[in-house]
Protein backbone atom coordinates (compact mmCIF):
# COMPACT_ATOMS: atom_id res chain seq x y z
CA UNK A 1 0.00 0.00 0.00
CA UNK A 2 1.48 3.26 -1.03
CA UNK A 3 0.56 6.46 0.61
CA UNK A 4 0.16 9.41 -1.59
CA UNK A 5 2.15 12.41 -0.61
CA UNK A 6 0.55 15.77 -1.25
CA UNK A 7 1.83 17.41 -4.39
CA UNK A 8 3.39 20.83 -3.98
CA UNK A 9 1.12 23.61 -5.13
CA UNK A 10 2.07 25.55 -8.18
CA UNK A 11 2.98 29.21 -7.87
CA UNK A 12 -0.12 30.28 -9.81
CA UNK A 13 -2.35 28.22 -7.51
CA UNK A 14 -0.76 29.81 -4.47
CA UNK A 15 -1.11 33.34 -5.85
CA UNK A 16 -4.50 33.20 -7.55
CA UNK A 17 -6.14 30.19 -5.97
CA UNK A 18 -6.83 26.88 -7.55
CA UNK A 19 -9.98 25.98 -9.39
CA UNK A 20 -12.25 24.08 -7.10
CA UNK A 21 -14.15 21.10 -8.41
CA UNK A 22 -17.88 21.50 -8.87
CA UNK A 23 -19.86 20.47 -5.82
CA UNK A 24 -21.93 17.34 -6.02
CA UNK A 25 -25.57 17.95 -6.86
CA UNK A 26 -27.90 17.89 -3.91
CA UNK A 27 -30.57 15.24 -4.14
CA UNK A 28 -33.99 16.72 -4.78
CA UNK A 29 -36.55 16.03 -2.10
CA UNK A 30 -39.75 14.68 -3.60
CA UNK A 31 -42.55 17.24 -3.62
CA UNK A 32 -45.62 16.13 -1.74
CA UNK A 33 -48.64 15.59 -3.93
CA UNK A 34 -51.61 17.73 -2.97
CA UNK A 35 -54.67 15.74 -1.97
CA UNK A 36 -57.67 15.74 -4.26
CA UNK A 37 -59.65 18.18 -2.11
CA UNK A 38 -56.81 20.73 -2.12
CA UNK A 39 -56.45 20.42 -5.90
CA UNK A 40 -60.19 20.97 -6.29
CA UNK A 41 -60.06 23.98 -3.98
CA UNK A 42 -57.15 25.36 -6.02
CA UNK A 43 -59.22 24.94 -9.18
CA UNK A 44 -62.17 26.81 -7.64
CA UNK A 45 -59.90 29.61 -6.43
CA UNK A 46 -58.48 29.83 -9.96
CA UNK A 47 -62.07 30.18 -11.25
CA UNK A 48 -62.58 33.03 -8.77
CA UNK A 49 -59.35 34.65 -9.99
CA UNK A 50 -60.53 34.38 -13.60
CA UNK A 51 -63.85 35.96 -12.59
CA UNK A 52 -62.05 38.88 -11.01
CA UNK A 53 -59.90 39.32 -14.12
CA UNK A 54 -63.08 39.51 -16.21
CA UNK A 55 -64.60 41.95 -13.70
CA UNK A 56 -61.48 44.16 -13.85
CA UNK A 57 -61.62 44.19 -17.65
CA UNK A 58 -65.34 45.08 -17.62
CA UNK A 59 -64.74 47.88 -15.13
CA UNK A 60 -61.86 49.18 -17.23
CA UNK A 61 -64.04 49.11 -20.35
CA UNK A 62 -66.82 50.95 -18.56
CA UNK A 63 -64.33 53.53 -17.28
CA UNK A 64 -62.82 54.13 -20.71
CA UNK A 65 -66.05 54.21 -22.70
CA UNK A 66 -68.30 55.80 -20.09
CA UNK A 67 -68.33 59.02 -18.18
CA UNK A 68 -67.46 58.19 -14.56
CA UNK A 69 -67.93 60.78 -11.82
CA UNK A 70 -64.29 60.39 -10.82
CA UNK A 71 -61.81 58.82 -13.22
CA UNK A 72 -59.12 58.30 -10.54
CA UNK A 73 -61.62 56.53 -8.29
CA UNK A 74 -62.79 54.33 -11.16
CA UNK A 75 -59.21 53.44 -12.10
CA UNK A 76 -58.41 52.71 -8.46
CA UNK A 77 -61.34 50.31 -8.41
CA UNK A 78 -59.98 48.57 -11.51
CA UNK A 79 -56.55 48.29 -9.90
CA UNK A 80 -58.02 46.94 -6.66
CA UNK A 81 -60.03 44.28 -8.47
CA UNK A 82 -56.93 43.39 -10.50
CA UNK A 83 -54.89 43.02 -7.31
CA UNK A 84 -57.52 40.71 -5.83
CA UNK A 85 -57.36 38.65 -9.04
CA UNK A 86 -53.58 38.47 -8.77
CA UNK A 87 -53.67 37.41 -5.12
CA UNK A 88 -56.26 34.75 -5.88
CA UNK A 89 -54.24 33.46 -8.84
CA UNK A 90 -51.06 33.25 -6.80
CA UNK A 91 -52.92 31.60 -3.94
CA UNK A 92 -54.43 29.04 -6.32
CA UNK A 93 -50.95 28.14 -7.54
CA UNK A 94 -49.74 28.01 -3.93
CA UNK A 95 -52.56 25.70 -2.92
CA UNK A 96 -51.69 23.40 -5.80
CA UNK A 97 -48.09 23.19 -4.49
CA UNK A 98 -49.21 22.93 -0.83
CA UNK A 99 -47.42 26.19 0.00
CA UNK A 100 -47.97 27.09 3.62
CA UNK A 101 -48.61 30.77 2.90
CA UNK A 102 -51.50 30.15 0.49
CA UNK A 103 -54.15 28.68 2.75
CA UNK A 104 -54.56 31.66 5.10
CA UNK A 105 -55.22 34.34 2.48
CA UNK A 106 -57.63 32.05 0.65
CA UNK A 107 -59.67 31.42 3.80
CA UNK A 108 -59.64 35.12 4.73
CA UNK A 109 -60.80 36.14 1.26
CA UNK A 110 -63.50 33.47 1.27
CA UNK A 111 -64.90 34.88 4.53
CA UNK A 112 -64.94 38.33 2.96
CA UNK A 113 -66.58 37.01 -0.23
CA UNK A 114 -69.14 35.16 1.90
CA UNK A 115 -70.08 38.36 3.69
CA UNK A 116 -70.34 40.13 0.33
CA UNK A 117 -72.48 37.31 -1.02
CA UNK A 118 -74.87 37.57 1.93
CA UNK A 119 -75.19 41.31 1.41
CA UNK A 120 -75.77 40.88 -2.31
CA UNK A 121 -78.26 38.04 -1.92
CA UNK A 122 -80.36 39.31 0.95
CA UNK A 123 -79.86 43.02 1.54
CA UNK A 124 -79.27 44.27 -2.00
CA UNK A 125 -81.93 42.01 -3.47
CA UNK A 126 -79.57 40.37 -5.99
CA UNK A 127 -79.79 36.63 -5.30
CA UNK A 128 -78.65 35.98 -8.87
CA UNK A 129 -75.21 37.26 -7.80
CA UNK A 130 -75.14 36.44 -4.09
CA UNK A 131 -76.24 32.80 -4.15
CA UNK A 132 -73.58 31.58 -6.64
CA UNK A 133 -70.93 33.50 -4.69
CA UNK A 134 -72.09 31.84 -1.46
CA UNK A 135 -72.06 28.41 -3.12
CA UNK A 136 -68.52 28.94 -4.39
CA UNK A 137 -67.34 30.18 -1.00
CA UNK A 138 -68.94 27.21 0.78
CA UNK A 139 -67.33 24.77 -1.65
CA UNK A 140 -63.83 26.25 -1.24
CA UNK A 141 -64.08 26.39 2.55
CA UNK A 142 -65.42 22.83 2.71
CA UNK A 143 -62.63 21.51 0.49
CA UNK A 144 -59.95 23.24 2.57
CA UNK A 145 -61.42 21.93 5.81
CA UNK A 146 -61.61 18.26 4.86
CA UNK A 147 -59.45 15.97 6.99
CA UNK A 148 -57.14 15.11 4.10
CA UNK A 149 -56.52 18.81 3.37
CA UNK A 150 -55.82 19.60 6.99
CA UNK A 151 -53.46 16.62 7.28
CA UNK A 152 -51.62 17.68 4.12
CA UNK A 153 -50.80 21.02 5.70
CA UNK A 154 -50.10 19.48 9.09
CA UNK A 155 -47.57 16.98 7.70
CA UNK A 156 -45.54 19.64 5.91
Amino acid sequence: MTEQTPQPRRLADRLFGAVTPAPAARPQAPRPVAPRSVRQAAALVAVEAAGFVVLALVLLWLTVTGDPESVPRALAEVVLVGLVAGVLGAAAAGLRRLAGWARGPVIALQVFFGASGIVAAFQAGRPDIGVPVLALVAAVLYLLMTPEARLAYLDR
